[in-house]
C-alpha cells in the first residue's frame, strides 16, 4: 500500500458530523436479553444472548425456538431450509457452530472448534465461489484464524484450520461480503479494513476509513455490495461508505438520537437493527440510503487437488518448478520431480511421498525427456537451470527404477539464470533451452558420448523484459516461452531457423501477470497449452496450435474431504496426458502451491486428475 494512497483514503473518511441527519429509531422487543442480533428474513431474527441462549424470534419479538447457554457475537448463512449459525459459547470459550431448521424452528447438533490459546472476541461467517463454508475468528493481540467449518448446506464433523492471519491488536468485530471475498474488521481506535477472505489470497489489507481523531471508534459494520455500514460508538453516528474503484468515499453520516453508546449493528435491505451496549435496549429503524453496487470479478470454475507432496525442506519461497517422469513400462511407477531452489531437487510418486532428495544447489526450473545416449548407457535425462552455478545441472534417470543420479554440469555466460526447458525432435537428440532475468535465452545441444555430458551452444536470441516459463512443442517443433508482464510467445524450436516471435496470448483480461509455468497436454485428440496466471491465482487453457484460441481459466481450489488446500501464487506446473493408473487415468496436473494452508507449511506441490480440469472447462 503506498502511503500518498493512505492519506488519500484517510482524508476521504474525515467527515463533519454537523452535516449529519437524525435516524429515525424506535425501540424493539423490549423484553430481549440480547448481546447481538441478525435478521434472517424481513419476518424473523435471530438473537445471541449471555442469558436467555440463543433465540429465534418473529417480527415483533415473540420466541419460536431457543437453544440454551451463554452466548455472544452472532453470524449466519442460509443454506435452503437450514440456517448455519455461528456464535461465541461464553461458558466454554469456544466457537460454536450449530444448524436451525427456520421450517421446523428446531436447533441441530453443536459443532465446537477447538479451544484456542487467545480470548477470541468476534467471529463471522464466510462462504466462497465453491459453497465452502468459513469462519474467521477475531481475537486479542491481533490474533486472527480462518476455519473450514463446512459445505453447501451441512457442516463438517471435524472444523479444519485453514490459516492464520495478523489483524488489529483492537479489533473485536468482523463481516464478510461473499460476492466480492472481503473480510472487513474493525480497528477501535483507528478505523476499519479490508482484507481478502479466500482462504489462498496473500495476506494484504487495504483501508476503507481511517481517522485520527480521539473523540471517534471503530465499531460493529454491517456491508452491502458495493457499501459498508458502520457504527462510531463514541459519537453515536452511523457512518456510510461507498466503494468507488479501489477506494471508500463516506457518505454523509447519520445521528442515532437517544442511543449513548451503539453497539451491535444487523441489516436487512434498508431494515435495520441497533443495541445500545449503554441501555441493553434494542432498535430498529429504516436507512433511507443504499450503496451502489459495483462489479465483482467473474466467477472462476475450481478443480481439487486429489493428492500433494510432503513439504519441501526450505522455508519461504522455496518450491518452484515440477517435471513428471513417465515409467516407460509401468506409468503407475513414474515420478514426479521438483525443484527446491533453496536446496536441489526432489522425486516423488504419485502419492506425493518424497522418495528421493538431491542437495545440489538453487535449483530453479527442471525438465525432462527419454533416451539420452551417457557413455554406453541408455537413459532418461532431467535437467535443471542451477542458480548457484549460472550452469545446467543434468541427472540421469534409471529407465527401470526411476532413481536420479547427478550427470554431470554444463556452464553458461547467462548472469542471472532463470527458466529452462527440453526440447527433442524426431531425430532424438535433446536440446536444453535456458534463459537469463535479462531476457536472453541460449540454446545448448546436450551429449555426453564418452560419459561426460557437455552443452554445444547453438542458438541464442531475446526478449525485452524477464522470462522464465517455457516448453516445447517436440511435435510441431515449437518452443512457447513466457515474458512474465508481458505474456506469451511462440517460436521455432530448431536451433538452424530464425527465432521469430509470434504472439499467443498477451497479459490483459483472461492473463495476469506474472506469467509463469507453462506446460502442454498432448492427448490423441486435442493438445493444450497450460500457462500459470499467477496475478489471480489461476491457470489458462489454451489451444496449442494456430490461432491459439483460449478455453478459458480455472483455480485449484480446496478439497476438504481429503484435508489438502488449493493452490496459489503458482510458479511452476506441469501436465500429461499418459494414463498413469487410478485418478491419472486421463492425464495428471501438478502445479506448485506458493501459500500452504491447512496446515501452514513449507511450499509444495499439488496433483490434480486432468479429468476434473476437462469437466470444468467443458474441453472439446
Amino acid at each position: 500500500m503506498r502511503i500518498s494512497k493512505l492519506y488519500l483514503l484517510m482524508a476521504l473518511a474525515t467527515c463533519s458530523h454537523a452535516m449529519a441527519a437524525d435516524l429515525a429509531l424506535t425501540p424493539w422487543a423490549p423484553s430481549l436479553n440480547a448481546e447481538a442480533m441478525v435478521f434472517l428474513n424481513p419476518t424473523e431474527r435471530l438473537t445471541a444472548s449471555t442469558r436467555d441462549g440463543l433465540q429465534l424470534v418473529d417480527a415483533k419479538g415473540t420466541e419460536l425456538a431457543r437453544y440454551n447457554g451463554n452466548f455472544s457475537s452472532l453470524d449466519t448463512r442460509a443454506a435452503g431450509t437450514q440456517t448455519l449459525v455461528a456464535s461465541l459459547d461464553n461458558d466454554r470459550q469456544q466457537a460454536l457452530l450449530i444448524s436451525l431448521d427456520t421450517a421446523t424452528k428446531t436447533f441441530g447438533k453443536p459443532l465446537y472448534l477447538p479451544t484456542r490459546d487467545y480470548a477470541v472476541n468476534g467471529l463471522c461467517l464466510y462462504r466462497d465461489s465453491a459453497a465452502n463454508l468459513f469462519v474467521f475468528l477475531v481475537g486479542e493481540e491481533g490474533k486472527g484464524e480462518q476455519w473450514l467449518v463446512g459445505n453447501a448446506t451441512t457442516l463438517l464433523s471435524e472444523p479444519q484450520r485453514v490459516r492464520g492471519l495478523p489483524l488489529p491488536p483492537s479489533a473485536q468485530f468482523c463481516q464478510v461480503d461473499d460476492g466480492a471475498n472481503r473480510l472487513v474488521v474493525n480497528e477501535e481506535n483507528v478505523g476499519w479494513w479490508a482484507y481478502p477472505a479466500h482462504p489462498e489470497a496473500d495476506v494484504q489489507r487495504t483501508p476503507v476509513a481511517l481517522f485520527d481523531d480521539p473523540k471517534r471508534e471503530a465499531g460493529a459494520m454491517a456491508l452491502v455490495p458495493g457499501g459498508v455500514v458502520a457504527l462510531d460508538p463514541k459519537t453515536a453516528h452511523l457512518h456510510l461508505f461507498q466503494q468507488q474503484g479501489e477506494r471508500w468515499v463516506e457518505q454523509p453520516s447519520l445521528s442515532l438520537p437517544g442511543l449513548k453508546e451503539p453497539e451491535q449493528l444487523s441489516l436487512n435491505g434498508r431494515q435495520l437493527l441497533v443495541r445500545d451496549d449503554d441501555s441493553g435496549t434494542l432498535y430498529q429503524g429504516t436507512l433511507n440510503w443504499q450503496a451502489t453496487p459495483v462489479p465483482v470479478d467473474a466467477v472462476i470454475p475450481e478443480v481439487a487437488a486429489v493428492r500433494q507432496t510432503d513439504p519441501v525442506g526450505r522455508q519461504g519461497d522455496a518450491a518452484d518448478d515440477p517435471a513428471i517422469w513417465i515409467h516407460p513400462e509401468q506409468p503407475s511407477k513414474s515420478r514426479v520431480l521438483g525443484t527446491n531452489k533453496k536446496q536441489g531437487l526432489l522425486a516423488y510418486d504419485l502419492d506425493g511421498k518424497l522418495l528421493q532428495e538431491l542437495a545440489v544447489g538453487r535449483l530453479n526450473n527442471v525438465d525432462v525427456r527419454p533416451n539420452f545416449k551417457l557413455g554406453a548407457q541408455t537413459v532418461d535425462l532431467a535437467v535443471a537451470s542451477n542458480r548457484d552455478h549460472n550452469s545446467l545441472s543434468l541427472f540421469s534417470i534409471d529407465r527401470a527404477t526411476g532413481e536420479l543420479r547427478e550427470a554431470g554440469e554444463v556452464p553458461t555466460p547467462l548472469k542471472a539464470i532463470y527458466g529452462i526447458c527440453l526440447f527433442q525432435p524426431a531425430s532424438g537428440e535433446i536440446y536444453a533451452i535456458a534463459n537469463d532475468k535479462d531476457g536472453t535465452f541460449l540454446q545448448y545441444r546436450l551429449s555426453a558420448a564418452d560419459g561426460r555430458v557437455q552443452g554445444d551452444l547453438v542458438r541464442q536470441f531475446k526478449v525485452d523484459s524477464q522470462p522464465e516459463g517455457c516448453v516445447a512443442d517436440d511435435q510441431r517443433q515449437r518452443l512457447f516461452i513466457g515474458e512474465e508482464d508481458v505474456g506469451v510467445w511462440a517460436v521455432d524450436a530448431r536451433a538452424d531457423q530464425p527465432a521469430t516471435l509470434t504472439s499467443v496470448i498477451k497479459v490483459g483480461p483472461q492473463l495476469h501477470a506474472d506469467v509463469e509455468g507453462l506446460a502442454l497436454y498432448q492427448s490423441d485428440k486435442r493438445d493444450y497449452l497450460v500457462i500459470s496466471s499467477q496475478g489471480n491465482d489461476s491457470y489458462l487453457v489454451v489451444d496449442a496450435e494456430p490461432p491459439f484460441a483460449p478455453h478459458g481459466a480455472f483455480r485449484v481450489g480446496l478439497n476438504a474431504a481429503a484435508g489438502i488446500d488449493g493452490a496459489s501464487e503458482t510458479d511452476g506446473l506441469e501436465v500429461t496426458a499418459i494414463n498413469l493408473g487410478g485418478p491419472w487415468s486421463q492425464g495428471m496436473l501438478v502445479v506448485q502451491d506458493g501459500r500452504k494452508r491447512m496446515p501452514e507449511q513449507a511450499q509444495n506441490f499439488k496433483f490434480v486428475p486432468w479429468a476434473d480440469v476437462t469437466r470444468a472447462l467443458k474441453l472439446p
